[in-house]
């Protein structure tokens, strides 16, 4: 049985179709990457597997349970088992580095401070920054914070991680230092990781199965040896960060003068 099930799930802002009778089943410690254009469905996609958002139709499960139908306070113990690093970190500035990666600790258990702290350091020292727990967030850069903010998703050990776009605004060495981490991550811990992004390297890289949305549905399900060799256009040109000609030709260009 799959951990995570979506079945027929459709989501839809004002006219605008998110989602569309999409059904996915991701099995428990799978690395499983989403792909797809902005605007495709996929970070609502996680806000559903994680309950903020609700569909307008079609069912989310979670270890056997239907989840998008509960409750407030019947969801917070079934989102104490995930971790979730934001796009662009969001620590809390005005809190040391230690306190962030602690607070859902102090926020959702009856550790104590003694017991907290231990974590937040053993947490902070598998991201590979076992001496900044002092430092502010503004005192780190870009890469240390995104592995700050990764440390905190860690903090209550969850079974499934959720990336949303973890290498945006990073070069390619410090893109490479977070892929590194999503995998000894699986390993160590064993989680289950849902990967959103555009960066074709790191997916390529992480997952051990991409899917690719568009206009709210599933266009491929594979490995990624099948999507680096998919003879699918549109999946072709994502992995190969190639516009269409009609994309081209909306911008006045003639594709056939390209290099």
């Amino acid at each position: 049985m799959a951990l995570i099930e979506l079945r027929k799930v459709s989501k839809r802002f004002g006219r605008l179709v998110v989602l569309n009778d999409l059904t996915l089943d991701i099995p428990e410690g799978q690395s499983l990457v989403v792909i797809g254009a902005s605007g495709t469905g996929k970070s609502v996609l996680l806000k559903h597997i994680v309950g903020l958002l609700k569909p307008d139709s079609g069912e989310v499960w979670f270890d056997g349970k239907r989840v998008d139908n509960l409750p407030e306070r019947e969801l917070a113990p079934i989102r104490e088992q995930f971790g979730f690093l934001f796009q662009m970190g969001a620590l809390f500035d005005s809190m040391t580095v230690e306190q962030n990666v602690a607070f859902p600790l102090t926020e959702h258990t009856t550790k104590t401070r003694v017991e907290i702290q231990k974590i937040a350091l053993q947490k902070l020292a598998m991201v590979g920054l076992p001496d900044v727990g002092r430092k502010m967030p503004a005192q780190l850069s870009g890469g240390q914070r995104k592995r700050v903010a990764l440390a905190r998703a860690i903090a209550m050990d969850p079974r499934v991680i959720l990336y949303d776009e973890p290498t945006t605004g990073l070069d390619p060495i410090r893109s490479d230092v977070i892929n590194e981490l999503i995998l000894k991550l699986k390993h160590e811990m064993s989680v289950t990781s849902i990967v959103v992004t555009h960066d074709m390297h790191s997916a390529l890289k992480v997952g051990d199965r991409v899917v690719m949305l568009k206009e709210g549905k599933i266009i491929f399900d594979g490995t990624p040896d099948e999507v680096r060799n998919s003879d699918n256009p549109v999946v072709q040109r994502f992995v190969k960060g190639e516009a269409s000609a009609e994309e081209l030709a909306s911008l006045d260009v003639q594709a056939d003068d390209e290099p």
